[in-house]
């Protein structure tokens, strides 16, 4: 699940879709590799469909000089008695991969945007 979790934010980022992949195989006349082929948001389990909208509801905590600082949670446990979760632990492993996800972006967002400055 977690691979297919990396690959799906992966290919959003690239913006590459199972369509548009298709459609290169069928330009070059190979077959598509069940293993290429881009995940897709209804190829994601519920679970994580369902974490995936509650991280977005999540308000950010951020620093005009550091940046991202992570999600702020003071109303996750409303949320998850609304979304009516029970495999809460797992809710939670991917929250926080997640809010992971999203710390590391925004720290190499602000490194790439500290290295322009010093380069000017």
């Amino acid at each position: 699940m977690w691979e297919r979790l990396t690959k799906f934010f992966n290919n959003a980022e690239a913006k590459v879709t199972a369509d548009k992949y298709f459609e290169i195989c069928e330009q070059m006349g190979t077959e598509p590799d069940p293993q290429k082929i881009p995940v897709e948001w209804k190829d994601l389990p519920n679970i994580v469909q369902i974490s995936i909208s509650i991280f977005n509801m999540l308000g950010d905590r951020l620093v005009a000089d550091i940046g991202y600082l992570g999600k702020d949670y003071s109303n996750l446990t409303e949320l998850i008695k609304a979304y009516e979760i029970e495999d809460t632990e797992l809710f939670l492993e991917l929250i926080n991969w997640l809010d992971s996800r999203a710390i590391n972006q925004s720290a190499e967002y602000m490194k790439r945007e500290r290295d322009k400055l010093k380069r000017k």
